[in-house]
């Protein structure tokens, strides 16, 4: 799957025996597919008040679910989540939302962990697990830096927001290593704009930091998503052929495709 975030928007037969001594085939059916022991995390960090990315990363779940496999959106019930995402519990497509009594990272991490396990079972088709991050736990990296393996944030092509993302993916790469952070533009008009944005990350993370960061492609600003925010449906099921569905379909490819290539088997 192209990076290029305009390709985003355009996704021994044994040796024979005696005949005496043969003796029937054993029909064992087909092989049964391989099954992950658990599902990716995918650490997003979203503050308490963030309405639009707390629903841009449940409608990203859904989009990967009508995909063929197993989203899951899990976030401490502190920070008002509950008022953020839907209820606990399956929801349309069998995207499921878990609230967790978590108070810091490490608590956090652990329950994702539990639940990646448990869901890999029923998840022949591979699938991930978003895991909502309260910004302010990030100060307690130490506590466990391997939730951070893999993130994903969002941000605008707005200065200030640019600005604060960096920090957070400074925050990221400086505690992992290994850490893989990727970026999705949002709530921009225009190609370009995006371009733009994603290009000064890049270019400060690579200068400061010695990191590059994976694109994740674009979400336009569309109309659709705040109306979808307001019925709390998802956008790809209200409006299955507007841009800002087929554009999270495309990011929910990118982010499917690299989640079945890191899953644990």
């Amino acid at each position: 799957m192209p990076r290029d975030l305009a390709d985003v928007l355009h996704y021994l037969l044994p040796e024979a025996e005696p005949k005496a001594a043969r003796t029937p085939p054993v029909h064992a059916g087909p092989t049964p597919a391989r099954r992950p022991a658990a599902l990716p995390l995918v650490g997003v960090p979203i503050g308490e008040s963030d309405v639009v990315r707390s629903a841009l990363t449940w409608n990203l779940a859904v989009e990967i679910a009508r995909l063929g496999a197993r989203a899951l959106v899990l976030a401490p019930k502190s920070g008002g989540d509950e008022a953020l995402l839907p209820v606990s519990g399956v929801g349309p497509v069998g995207v499921e939302v878990v609230h967790s009594d978590a108070r810091g990272l490490g608590e956090l991490h652990r329950h994702a962990i539990d639940v990646a396990v448990d869901r890999a079972a029923e998840a022949p088709e591979g699938g991930v697990v978003f895991v909502r991050i309260p910004p302010p736990w990030l100060a307690g990296l130490a506590e466990s830096s391997s939730l951070l393996r893999w993130c994903l944030l969002f941000t605008s092509g707005d200065a200030r927001e640019l600005l604060e993302t960096y920090g957070i993916a400074k925050l990221i790469l400086g505690a992992n290593e290994c850490a893989r952070v990727g970026i999705t533009v949002h709530g921009a008009r225009r190609l370009a704009d995006a371009e733009q944005a994603f290009a000064r990350l890049t270019r400060s993370t690579e200068r400061h930091l010695g990191r590059e960061l994976a694109s994740y492609g674009l979400l336009v600003d569309d109309l659709d998503v705040y109306r979808a925010i307001v019925a709390r449906r998802p956008i790809g099921l209200a409006h299955p052929q507007s841009p800002a569905a087929r554009a999270l379909r495309d990011v929910a490819r990118l982010v499917l495709d690299d989640a079945r290539e890191m899953a644990v088997v």
